[in-house]
């Protein structure tokens, strides 16, 4: 049984810990190059994680700081599978612990009481990229008052000293004070209880960074061709001895040798188990979970909600994160894949289950779903299970005949703890010669200098914006200063430095030029998992791309062929990954206009404010001409991006029809934020009134 010592205690432990622990890098990280060349250099490393999640990043900084020789490889970027797809909780699960109770689960109990105090460890050694979250249980019959609070007491109760802040009951107005969109029919009151909250790619960035700093070669898109094997020649039995990688980036392979294979590769374990022995069967059940971001206005800033119980039992979680709000997830069995495709049925389910917990005057429409994305969870299960909500997330270590070790299940919260089994198996059983485990209370990189304060600094020192500077020091914690002296002048008043890539979020260029530091080799690795802005906005990371692909062009000294393949690789993803075709299909997919006689007349009228010659069409020249007419300018590029969000034929001009598409979509709320049938009402109505126009991407009934 792991003894688990009081936050106090442990805090002292932590800081003799990390005073004899050598950090290499402390200064500047080794560039990928120089990884790649200690990979393919070093005759033998003890440990080759291959995998870089958050198990697999976890267990190379496990193992690099018990002073064992440590690799890491990934065949796409850090953290672009599961870890990068989470609800972005740090929980131990409640309907874990519902069904430990219910069903007198003791291995479930367990879990829970593991993550809580992983929990409490994972907010202390990063508090930069997490923190403590309010979530509310809204509670809409009286008898369920005393049960859920039971239960979450309980769950309080569980966590013991970890317990990051006591539950409590709210009246029916004071749940409505806190959550004012919530539904007040029936409402009885709720129960708020805390979880953790974190920027899990940005995590799991930090803990792989973390790992080199400290001396481990990890290296992204290099990828295991096969493993490599030598025979035991006391036992004539074949031992795995490393792999055979390729670097993806230019196709070069080389050897990496190593006593101790860790097979951390989440949904993709079974291929890699295979690659060692073929006949071996599968451990793993893949399960999606869909997600979706909606605007920060339907949630509080700091309070979650929680929907227990489903039309089909599931748990939706309804949570404020970065500025916006996530609703999710969906539980289902799916093939693995390495690129999940969010489905339009799992969005509109998300949707409706929403709709039933906010109030009627809160309009919940399919047009305001601003990003959409699926992750694989690695559920280990019995190969002839077939309901994967049954099983129980946790974790298994198996080592096989030949030596793999693999890591497989678990969750998030728990990556430490695994990753501290893991080792503790790998080093007995290869019989590698290492130190007790160090990573409780290891702080985690950017962790050293944050303080809550730390963003006015940034203000101060620099003349960053307040919202800029907040999310520099939210993201990477004391390397913020890093980030902003690699910032350029604006040439403004203010802000003095700090140049947005979209007007309307506070990423930054210079964050683009980190990136590669942090091993960013792709546009994708920028706007996906160094800065958050394809999970959070498709069409504003679709307009940052050209810009981003150009910071990093003359940065990497990309041709003009790559540079087009970076972009066009980045709005495939953001397509088919991140919910831009499901956007964009709302408009397609509704062809029939579903507008009646009056308003087909006025919208019409309105076209030929703009189609002056009755050509039956409009093109940016049209548009231009009215707008200069009432004192407008906006750049050219600008409204070539407009046009073409209603463009349905891509030939560059907008019909008459597809205007009056785009109308009825909006009127259905299939389409909640395009930027032409606002612009175009608004200077409609400057045109009569001479008054001013704006056009913001979101926002504006029309």
């Amino acid at each position: 049984m792991r003894f688990h010592m009081c936050p106090f205690q442990a805090r002292l432990a932590h800081v003799a810990a990390e005073a004899e622990l050598k950090v290499p890098y402390a200064d500047e990280l080794p560039s990928r190059q120089t990884q790649l060349a200690a990979l393919r250099d070093t005759p033998e490393f003890d440990v080759l994680v291959v995998g870089g999640g958050a198990t697999g990043a976890g267990c190379a900084l496990d193992a690099v700081t018990r002073n064992l020789k440590t690799a890491l490889v990934e065949r796409s970027d850090f953290s672009s599978g599961t870890s990068s797809r989470s609800t972005k909780l740090i929980h131990g699960g409640v309907r874990y612990l519902q069904k430990a109770i219910m069903q007198l689960d003791y291995e479930q109990y367990m879990m829970v009481k593991e993550a809580l105090h992983e929990r409490a460890n994972l907010l202390e050694i990063a508090p930069h990229l997490s923190a403590p979250l309010p979530i509310m249980l809204p509670v809409y019959k009286w008898w369920q008052l005393p049960y859920y609070w039971a239960g979450i007491k309980m769950y309080d109760l569980v966590a013991g000293i970890y317990c990051l802040k006591s539950s409590y009951v709210l009246s029916k107005s004071k749940a409505l004070e806190h959550f004012p969109m919530l539904k007040k029919d029936k409402l009885v009151g709720a129960i708020v209880y805390y979880d953790g909250q974190h920027n899990d790619a940005r995590m799991n960035l930090a803990i792989a960074l973390s790992a080199a700093r400290h001396g481990a070669a990890v290296a992204n898109y290099t990828e295991v061709v096969r493993l490599l094997k030598t025979k035991d020649p006391q036992t004539g039995k074949e031992r795995v001895c490393g792999a055979r990688c390729r670097d993806v980036t230019t196709g070069q392979e080389f050897d990496v040798r190593a006593k101790c294979v860790i097979n951390a590769t989440g949904p993709f374990t079974d291929s890699l188990r295979q690659m060692d022995k073929q006949e071996t069967s599968n451990i793993c059940q893949p399960s999606a979970g869909v997600h979706i971001v909606i605007p920060g206005y339907y949630s509080p800033d700091n309070m979650g909600l929680l929907d227990p119980a489903t039309s089909d039992g599931r748990v939706i979680f309804f949570l404020p994160w970065e500025n916006m709000t996530i609703a999710g997830t969906t539980d289902t069995p799916t093939n693995v894949t390495a690129h999940p495709i969010p489905g339009e049925d799992d969005i509109n389910f998300i949707l409706r289950e929403v709709r039933n917990y906010l109030s009627p005057d809160v309009e919940v429409r399919r047009g305001d779903v601003l990003a959409a994305w699926s992750g694989i969870r690695p559920l280990v299960t019995d190969p002839n299970s077939k309901d994967t909500q049954s099983i129980c997330r946790n974790h298994i270590v198996s080592i096989s005949d030949s030596g793999l070790v693999t890591i497989a299940g678990g969750k998030w919260t728990t990556y430490r703890s695994m990753a501290e089994e893991t080792l503790d198996a790998a080093i007995t059983s290869h019989s590698l010669s290492a130190e007790p485990c160090r990573t409780v209370g290891l702080m985690l990189e950017g962790a050293k200098g944050w303080t809550p304060t730390l963003y006015i600094r940034l203000v101060q020192d620099y003349g960053l914006e307040k919202e800029v500077a907040q999310h520099l020091a939210s993201t990477y914690g004391g390397k913020a200063f890093d980030v902003a002296k690699m910032a350029k002048v604006t040439g403004k008043r203010w802000p003095i430095v700090g140049k947005r890539l979209v007007s309307e979020f506070p990423y930054i260029e210079a964050e683009v030029l980190y990136a590669i530091k942090e091993y960013a080799c792709t546009a994708i690795d920028v706007i996906a998992r160094r800065t958050r802005l394809g999970f959070l906005n498709v069409q504003a990371a679709d307009e940052a791309l050209p810009r981003i692909v150009h910071i990093m062009g003359k940065e990497l000294n990309w041709s003009q062929e790559k540079r087009t393949e970076e972009l066009e690789a980045a709005k495939k993803f953001l397509y088919h990954e991140m919910g831009y075709r499901s956007r964009s299909e709302q408009l397609t997919k509704t062809s029939e206009i579903n507008l009646d006689y009056q308003e087909v007349v006025r919208y019409k009228n309105r076209f030929h404010k703009f189609d002056k010659e009755s050509k039956g069409f409009i093109t940016t020249v049209d548009v231009q001409r009215v707008l200069e007419s009432i004192n407008v300018h906006i750049d050219e590029n600008a409204l070539h991006e407009i046009l073409n969000e209603v463009d349905l034929n891509k030939n560059g001009q907008v019909e008459i029809d597809e205007f009056l598409q785009l109308m009825s979509a909006v009127k259905k709320g299939h389409v909640s934020d395009s930027r032409l049938a606002i612009l175009m009402k608004t200077a409609e109505e400057t045109l009569e009134t001479r008054g001013p126009v704006t056009v913001d991407r979101s926002g504006g009934g029309v």
